[in-house]
């Protein structure tokens, strides 16, 4: 296997509990695939208490039984072709959140299917070459159906980005969204995608089946019709209007449902998902506790880890992490991996129509927030921006932007030579103007994160986004002439927008500011690994001293570059106090804007919304504060001593 996928997939074909389950079914010896050749035909007995509770069947002897097999529990029902029955002893089986019937087959249809110990099955039109392990529930349902190979949804080829083809990404059920990515944007690495096919043939190879399977703690009820589908062990399927060619992973502690009138087709769930209230999901994949819900709509789509889609529609994208989708809105065509984003009501992420063909992409970048009814042209790269902002009602033409934290707007008012259908771009007008709601949403998800098998980055101010600051910051520098106005010929990366003097030096301040307060956190941690490992001494030469810490490597490059390090290691603690005594008041006069504007319109305003002194962010902010300048404190006096 490439290396490269094998750092992304690991063992999975080896470890994956779907997998595993699916080998040991399609590989089972004997009679049974539930168990083996312990079953046995139905006794003449048994076969007249079945027919004298109302069961029938054209050739009782297909219907083979398991030990301690008993029919009590068994009325109005009918048997066709191969069926094999574990006891079904009458022990309570869950089939509402505070309801239990007695298991059992009761008034339905079985044909060609294996039902274990313990199930329930009742007032079901059909059950057709299914296998249903020990206690699931099949309750009030129409046709619970298999064909004779089943993949359940894997190895579908899904458009992403550009919806003409040469972006796609042929699913699996645990595909995750690093390893989508790397297919969707690898275009050129030929032994990469050969490589990333064969594991996925052999994937579909070890989880296909001629038959379907629900595992135990599976529950269906209310539903018209479910087809081609592997349900996990406590997964539910409850009034849903179709689910068809799917696989719903699903454990005890992180069940997937699929509700409501929701429409499932073609497509992959993962653990702890929920499909709802009338959504659809077609030719996609959900990964680890993300969500549809309200009429929202995924199509040809891989969404990712705790995201949430409602009443909008995403199609032909890959959105990753924590992207707030919650309104009537449409996103076409994204590649957005990164995620930690928000679309808007009325957001018009999708104009990737030339009117030749679907065939333009966007390329969002990490936290990107698309504002009140924006209408984004196609194509558009923001990878270059992240943490930025379009403002609300904002048009931007096709264009690459490489500003973070920045907000495009409407121009206040018209310039010369700026042409009509530019925007106004504010570098680090995120960071200076609204950093509460950066800081929050990185404590936002680290508290509401759910997923298990994903691991995230939480820190804004990291190493990527400080590189891309830099870099940012370098041109609004280095222009050639000062001047009231600038556009991209003027400072390459702009994008479609024009930006003022003031803004440009503005910029400047922000993104330094920033910069030191990534290169001092690095500082502070590094002295503090130093003085508690009892190496002291060293904290003197600590600009100097070289490690095999490439992130602390980065840190230190900048306290020399930035010229951080013609400052003594005691004045930097110091100034880092400083500065997260300014982060927290800016926090606070970010809240305090709306709360000033709210009391000017709103009459009451005070009294209904928090306040920002009392925020319960804010107050966290201002602890975290005082705790950083008592522990530099304490660390500078431990220097002193030395």
């Amino acid at each position: 296997m490439n290396e490269y996928l094998k750092s992304l997939v690991g063992e999975l074909l080896e470890t994956s509990c779907f997998v595993a389950s699916m080998r040991e079914l399609n590989r089972a010896p004997g009679k049974s695939r539930l168990f083996g050749d312990r079953v046995r035909p139905l006794t003449t007995g048994e076969i007249d208490a079945l027919k004298s509770q109302g069961n029938g069947s054209p050739d009782w002897s297909r219907v083979l039984v398991a030990e301690r097999f008993t029919p009590s529990f068994i009325t109005g029902s009918t048997f066709l072709g191969d069926c094999v029955l574990g006891v079904l002893g009458g022990e309570d089986v869950l089939v509402e959140t505070s309801a239990s019937l007695p298991g059992g087959i009761y008034n339905s249809t079985i044909a060609n299917s294996e039902i274990g110990n313990g199930c329930l099955v009742s007032g079901v039109a059909l059950v057709s070459n299914y296998i249903l392990k020990g206690s699931c529930a099949v309750f009030d349902t129409g046709a619970l159906i298999a064909s004779p190979k089943c993949a359940f949804g894997n190895g579908r080829e899904i458009a992403i980005g550009i919806e003409t083809g040469g972006r796609e990404v042929s699913s699996y059920a645990e595909i995750t969204i690093p390893v989508a990515t790397a297919v969707a944007t690898w275009r050129g690495d030929r032994e990469f995608l050969e490589a990333y096919r064969e594991f996925v043939k052999s994937y579909i190879d070890a989880c296909s089946a001629p038959f379907g399977v629900v595992e135990p703690g599976g529950v269906i009820r209310h539903t018209a019709r479910v087809e081609d589908v592997y349900l996990g062990e406590g997964a539910s399927i409850d009034g849903a209007t179709n689910v068809q060619n799917c696989t719903l992973l699903s454990n005890t502690e992180e069940r997937t449902g699929i509700s409501h009138g929701a429409f499932v087709r073609n497509s992959c769930i993962q653990y702890g998902c929920d499909v709802t209230s009338m959504a659809i999901v077609d030719d996609s994949v959900l990964t680890e506790h993300s969500h549809v819900e309200r009429h929202g709509k995924v199509t040809q789509s891989i969404i990712g880890p705790n995201t949430g889609i409602a009443e909008g529609e995403v199609t032909a994208s890959l959105i990753g992490p924590f992207v707030g989708f919650h309104h009537q809105a449409m996103l076409i065509a994204a590649l957005w991996p990164e995620g930690k984003g928000n679309v808007a009501y009325g957001a018009n992420v999708g104009s990737n129509h030339t009117s030749k063909a679907p065939d333009q992409e966007i390329w969002c970048g990490e936290g990107f927030f698309f504002g009140l009814g924006v209408n984004v042209k196609f194509p558009s790269d923001f990878t270059g921006s992240p943490y930025s902002l379009i403002a609300t009602a904002v048009d931007t033409l096709p264009q690459k932007v490489e500003f973070p934290f920045s907000l495009i707007n409407k121009p206040s008012m018209a310039f010369d030579g700026v042409p009509p259908a530019y925007n106004e771009i504010f570098p680090a007008w995120v960071l200076s103007e609204n950093l509460y709601s950066v800081l929050r949403n990185e404590g936002k998800y680290k508290k509401r994160n759910k997923a298990r098998r994903t691991q995230f980055v939480f820190d804004v101010f990291r190493r990527d986004i400080v590189e891309r600051m830099i870099v940012a910051r370098d041109r609004l520098k280095n222009v050639e002439k000062v001047k009231e106005l600038y556009m991209d010929e003027d400072i390459p990366s702009l994008g479609k927008n024009f930006m003022l003097e003031e803004s440009r030096s503005k910029g400047i301040d922000v993104y330094s500011f920033y910069i030191e307060y990534f290169a001092l956190q690095g500082l502070a941690a590094r002295v503090g690994t130093l003085v508690d490992g009892g190496e002291r001494a060293r904290v003197a030469s600590i600009y100097d001293d070289a490690t095999g810490d490439a992130d602390w490597e980065c840190r230190r490059g900048l306290i020399d570059s930035e010229g951080y390090g013609r400052r003594s290691v005691a004045e930097n603690l110091r100034r880092l106090a400083d500065i997260h005594e300014r982060i927290a008041r800016d926090t606070e006069r970010a809240k305090e804007r709306d709360d000033i504007r709210g009391k000017k319109i709103i009459r009451d305003y005070a009294y209904a919304n928090t306040q920002a002194p009392d925020d319960g962010f804010v107050k966290e902010t201002w602890e975290r504060s005082r705790r950083v300048k008592s522990e530099m404190n304490a660390l500078v006096l431990k220097l002193a001593d030395s």
